[in-house]
């Protein structure tokens, strides 16, 4: 019997073409944040909504977007898009066109991204061929609108995703002048973890009467997430992050400089696990690259700087490590999002020298975080317990003979028993609450796979830099799965 307490798109008045092709990737139950601000975005009103990562906000921006510009039925001008959605980081441009391409294509509209690090040449053409939405981050935006390729006049809607990050970055000066260019009647959404500081002056100045929809506290985390800091030596640290990035499931590790992330995935790779990194030194191709290579498996750890915390949705990431402590709470929560999305559970591991015990302290205070503290050595048991169950849960790509050499090198001789005090309870509770990797995990009452919630399709554009969505060679996927292998940028 279908549980009518559940609304579904349909109920909530998204148009059928969109409800269908949400249908097709098997996204028939809204997230909460879909299901809150869905009927107030689609009558038209400004929508301030506040939700976690992974909280199915581009899904519900994407919805009232394209059907506010279905419904008008305004014709598509060159230079001239009809809604825009402002994003700050180009990993995040591509992987909102994987959400809005079939949708897009659904109703016959056509979506495009626009970033700096590539040629701007494609992103001209299509602006001149005519587009419905940019999805764009400020600058490169900003440079095409001063050279007279893009014209924000007749913009129906408008879109801040993840605004707070924007606030971060400095984007505030760009993202106002790029705003006082749309018509001040327009639609606007502003999407955000948090609403401090900078946000809140956004909404202020450009929001009109805004309808306020949160899903969760500003500074809530993962439900289902293990947090755990381990202190180390000076001298002990890099062979402990060794053996915890030694697993066979995907790991995510985090530096504070370039330089780092460079220099430990390099390491990693000699040592005989294979790693890529991530972070604003590298060209577009080289971005893309390595991002496809983790999120198809061809790898299993990505070591990045913070350009990663927001900008990137890999499935079935169940452990992240912050190699580097965060200087601010905002960012722990953001970094540590990258796990335990949808309904899945992952696992957090800081790795703090005794100069860092404090300030770790104090960070993990201001983010509401109770972690679990050891003091380990190379081949602690607790280190072989945090890593051991991933194999468990994720099920890894075949590897080649030149990638298995080795594999384990990072553990050291940890030893797999359950005897030294703590290891047995923390595998034991996060078995019983995980079950296995490859099973289906709900979230708001949707099917999804592994931690797929509403990830689903594959076939985002190579470079974003200009494709639109309904034409041949953009493909896309829409929501969030496990399934797709995204390639992209920044």
């Amino acid at each position: 019997m279908k549980d009518t307490s559940v609304p579904t798109f349909a109920d909530l008045g998204v148009p059928a073409p969109l409800v269908d092709s949400l249908a097709q990737r098997g996204i028939t139950t809204p997230f909460p944040i879909q299901a809150a601000s869905l009927p107030d975005s689609l009558a038209g009103r400004d929508v301030l909504g506040r939700g976690r990562t992974g909280s199915g906000k581009t899904v519900a921006f994407a919805l009232p977007t394209l059907a506010v510009l279905a419904a008008s039925g305004r014709p598509r001008r060159p230079k001239q898009p009809r809604a825009l959605i402002l994003v700050p980081t180009r990993e995040l441009a591509v992987q909102v066109l994987e959400t809005l391409a079939p949708l897009a294509k659904a109703i016959q509209l056509r979506a495009m991204t626009i970033f700096g690090g590539v040629g701007q040449n494609p992103q001209v053409a299509a602006l001149r061929n005519g587009v419905d939405v940019v999805v764009a981050t400020p600058g490169r935006l900003e440079d095409l609108i001063a050279q007279g390729h893009c014209d924000l006049r007749t913009v129906e809607v408008t879109v801040l995703d993840e605004a707070d990050h924007m606030a971060d970055l400095g984007f505030l000066p760009v993202v106002k002048r790029v705003l006082d260019q749309t018509p001040r009647n327009a639609q606007r959404l502003l999407f955000s973890a948090t609403l401090d500081n900078g946000v809140d002056t956004l909404v202020k100045r450009y929001l009109t009467s805004p309808v306020t929809h949160s899903v969760d506290e500003a500074t809530s985390h993962v439900p289902d997430m293990e947090h755990h800091v381990l202190s180390v030596t000076h001298d002990d640290k890099a062979d402990v992050i060794s053996e915890l990035v030694g697993g066979e499931g995907k790991t995510l590790a985090f530096t504070r400089t370039k330089h780092a992330a460079k220099k430990l995935a390099k390491k990693l790779t000699a040592s005989g696990i294979p790693a890529v990194d991530l972070h604003g030194n590298l060209s577009q191709n080289a971005r893309q690259r390595n991002l496809a290579a983790f999120s198809d498996g061809s790898v299993r750890v990505l070591v990045a700087t913070d350009i990663a915390a927001r900008g990137i949705h890999v499935d079935d990431v169940s452990l992240v490590v912050h190699v580097d402590p965060p200087s601010e709470h905002k960012a722990y929560l953001h970094r540590s999002g990258r796990t335990a999305r949808a309904g899945a559970s992952g696992v957090v591991v800081t790795v703090a020298t005794s100069e860092q015990r404090r300030d770790v302290r104090t960070l993990m205070r201001a983010a509401s975080i109770k972690p679990t503290e050891h003091s380990v050595a190379p081949g602690a048991e607790i280190v072989a317990d945090l890593v051991g169950p991933q194999a468990a849960r994720i099920t890894p790509p075949p590897m080649t003979a030149a990638q298995s050499t080795g594999n384990g090198g990072g553990r050291g001789g940890s030893g797999r028993g359950r005897g030294a005090q703590g290891g047995s309870d923390v595998a034991r509770n996060r078995r019983r609450r995980s079950g296995s990797g490859t099973g289906s995990a709900s979230a708001g009452g949707s099917s999804s796979r592994g931690t797929g919630g509403q990830r689903s399709g594959a076939g985002a554009p190579r470079s974003g830099s200009g494709s639109a969505a309904g034409g041949s060679r953009t493909g896309g996927a829409a929501g969030f799965s496990s399934q797709s292998r995204p390639r992209r940028g920044r």
